[in-house]
């Protein structure tokens, strides 16, 4: 299974989700809202939570932002197990 280890950001609205792992096979990889989800299952799979706004994977993290009015406690969990689940599968 993939470790996965939030971490904050100078940006509240950000946060640094640490892989054990590559998140990408070399490129860096950013899914917004309009992208297609073919691009990145991941990116697709975290942003369709719903409140997020960006998806940065690149190296061994993925970067995910939120609006202002996204909490953070739900879904920080909900990132973590989207992370979890598309690499264990």
């Amino acid at each position: 299974m993939t470790s996965v280890t939030p971490i904050a950001t100078p940006n509240p609205n950000a946060l640094k989700f640490q892989l054990d792992r590559p998140a990408t096979d070399g490129k860096p990889e950013t899914f917004r809202e309009g992208s297609d989800p073919a691009d990145s299952p991941l990116g697709n799979a975290i942003f369709s939570l719903g409140g997020i706004t960006n998806v940065f994977l690149t190296a061994d993290f993925v970067s995910v932002t939120v609006f202002d009015s996204a909490d953070w406690d739900t879904l920080i969990p909900k990132v973590t197990a989207a992370i979890e689940t598309h690499f264990g599968a």
